[in-house]
């Protein structure tokens, strides 16, 4: 096991290592500094791309959160005949390889351009619109699977006591069932923004001009050689998703923690 460790995250420690090294070229070291990661503040090219990943990000995210919860409370709270259907559907992004669903939602958006009816006032062209629907297309599943199974931890006679109370479903939702399922709602809302700030394939067959993100650009740049910027800006985003992922469970244990505190929950 310690092997498999050390074949997967070697690689890893080296390139964070070198992000640090004073040399412009990756296969020597000449000693430690911080020039490249100021030269990354510097650079607009960077700044830019960097930019478009946090918009696309957040507002994938916003819509990917919003419409996974909706799904994951119509699963849990509701019941109908194509129940098993619909469960398997949400979850097919999980499992289709990135490929297939960048060439899939590619193919689609060409179509609609396409499309006849498209000359009513349709204008879809690739930027950053055709990148945010294509994130959220695959975080809603991540999120509702996060949300869903918080939903299971959470007894339904507490929405039929404030129903029984007088309360609203508004109502209900709001004060009762909310407050405890915030906890999954932003540990989902942390991976669905990993996801995005991270993708690379299906960015790649969606984005057009103006929506160049920061994996685009590394992988342009990588295309004549590694350099310590691209090791600075690696390693910033490594630090990014690690950071992301450590919140979003600890929030989940400490809120298993607190349950098991509170009788009845």
């Amino acid at each position: 096991m310690g092997a498999v460790y050390l074949f997967l995250y070697a690689p890893i420690v080296v390139l964070v290592v070198f992000s640090f090294n004073d040399s412009q070229f990756t296969a020597q070291w000449e000693g430690a500094t911080l020039r490249w990661y100021g030269s990354l503040l510097g650079n607009r090219d960077w700044f830019r791309t960097g930019w478009n990943s946090l918009v696309i990000a957040g507002v994938s995210t916003a819509l990917a959160t919003t419409l996974g919860t909706m799904a994951a409370m119509a699963l849990e709270r509701t019941r109908f005949r194509a129940k098993h259907m619909a469960v398997m559907t949400l979850y097919l992004p999980i499992v289709v390889p990135d490929l297939i669903m960048g060439i899939a939602l590619a193919v689609f958006y060409s179509a609609v351009a396409r499309a006849a009816w498209s000359g009513l006032g349709l204008r879809l062209s690739l930027g950053k619109a055709t990148v945010i629907f294509a994130h959220v297309a695959f975080n809603i599943s991540f999120v509702a699977v996060v949300v869903r199974a918080r939903f299971r931890g959470i007894p339904e006679f507490l929405e039929e006591a404030a129903l029984d109370l007088g309360a609203t479903r508004w109502q209900a939702f709001w004060r009762v069932q909310f407050p405890l399922l915030a906890p999954g709602i932003l540990s989902g809302a942390l991976l669905a923004f990993t996801n995005s700030i991270d993708d690379f394939v299906v960015t790649y067959f969606t984005a057009g001009p103006g929506a160049t993100t920061l994996s685009l650009k590394i992988f342009s740049t990588l295309r004549f050689g590694v350099t310590p910027e691209v090791n600075a800006i690696s390693a910033l985003l490594l630090a990014n998703s690690t950071l992301l992922v450590l919140l979003s469970m600890a929030l989940g244990q400490r809120h298993a923690t607190a349950e098991r505190t509170v009788p009845g929950v």
